[in-house]
């Protein structure tokens, strides 16, 4: 049984740690984000630990106590990362100002997009950003602007939408950002 949990945990870990990069990756090019909130990597990457710590009892081999080790060391790893990156997200959020504005849907009602006015306060800037919307919580960054207060939004067609005069083909995958 206790194999089970070895190889269960390290399978999870680095299932774990496979969607944190990911998350990392679509936030810097915006691209779709597939990742569950970090909160939700956090209780999974406990898990491994406990996993890996339940895998400890497997002693047949040094593969399985390799195992082990492994699961156990990335899951704390991991879990730290994720609790300062948690930290960090709810201390910089409480000094800025994070408003949904508006969401507005695509002509054939395909696409929608929310619009959230942010402000950072004396520590930075303030923009719009608009975000698509996906199945389940995915959601990808399309616009995002610094120093402008207000989301003009025209739908062309079905699928190309201007947002304060810059022109967006949603289908082709296109995003507007400075």
């Amino acid at each position: 049984m206790a194999i089970k949990y070895n190889v269960g945990g390290l399978c999870l870990i680095i299932f774990c740690i496979g969607v944190a990069i990911y998350s990392l990756y679509s936030n810097f090019n915006n691209a779709w984000l597939i990742a569950p909130p970090n909160y939700i990597l956090l209780a999974v990457s406990i898990t491994a630990f406990v996993l890996g710590v339940k895998g400890f009892k497997d002693k047949r081999n040094w593969l399985a106590r390799l195992r082990s080790w492994l699961t156990v060391v990335l899951s704390l790893l991991l879990a730290a990362a994720l609790s300062l990156a948690l930290l960090f997200a709810s201390f910089f959020s409480s000094m800025g100002v994070d408003e949904h504005i508006k969401t507005v849907s695509s002509p054939n009602e395909k696409h929608t997009i929310d619009f959230y006015r942010w402000d950072a306060g004396a520590a930075g800037t303030f923009g719009i950003r608009g975000e698509l919307s996906g199945p389940l919580w995915f959601k990808k960054r399309i616009y995002y602007q610094k120093r402008i207060e207000h989301a003009k939004v025209n739908w062309q067609s079905n699928n190309k939408v201007s947002i304060n005069n810059h022109i967006i083909n949603v289908n082709k995958g296109e995003t507007f950002g400075y």
